[in-house]
């Protein structure tokens, strides 16, 4: 018998047919090497299976524990495609008492290329349940245009610098926008 033909099978296909021809012996090659596979279990074959695994393992692990191969797979992604990748950019929300304090914290989280950009927004007015009772104080809110993979480094230095003790640090993904904006963004944070 030969590779690729299965005996016996003795299918008729008409002259306009090659593609269901083609399936056939693409069907009958595929078996053909998973019985040579499954019959001959040799040492050789065995260590190509586990080097080939690992190998993939690998791959898998080094792309979902580094920002940075994520971040470059996401902007060839977005170059080949013209398109962006939702959730790869963030914008967090910070609160703050003053205005001078917002400033230090915006200034701090350049400082430290956690963000692209921030913005302070003048007073608003904040109502909110504190150890049992309705506070309400003037704040300064906070837009931080951050990547995704950086959200929890903004939270962590936050915490540590702001002056409440239980600071507002909310993230939202980004969906879509401005695909050039979105590239600068990239190029201001730089990657892990």
């Amino acid at each position: 018998m030969t590779p690729g033909r299965r005996q016996g099978s003795g299918a008729a296909v008409s002259p306009g047919h090659g593609t269901c021809r083609t399936l056939e012996m693409t069907s009958n090659r595929m078996e053909w090497l998973l019985q040579r596979c499954h019959n001959q279990e040799t040492p050789c074959h065995s260590v190509c299976r586990s080097v080939l695994f690992v190998s993939c393992m690998l791959l898998v692990l080094s792309v979902c524990m580094s920002p940075g191969l994520w971040s470059v797979g996401v902007q060839l992604r977005s170059a080949i495609t013209g398109s962006y990748v939702p959730g790869h950019h963030s914008i967090v929300l910070l609160n703050s008492p003053n205005e001078q304090a917002a400033k230090d914290m915006g200034r701090a989280i350049m400082e430290k290329r956690l963000a692209a950009s921030v913005n302070i927004l003048s007073r608003t007015s904040t109502m909110y349940y504190w150890k049992g009772e309705i506070q309400d104080a003037n704040e300064f809110l906070m837009l931080v245009k951050t990547k995704t993979s950086r959200i929890q480094q903004v939270t962590d230095y936050v915490r540590s610098i702001h002056p409440y003790a239980n600071p507002e640090v909310l993230s939202f993904p980004v969906e879509d926008g401005s695909l050039a904006y979105l590239k600068w963004m990239d190029e201001a944070i730089p990657d892990d």
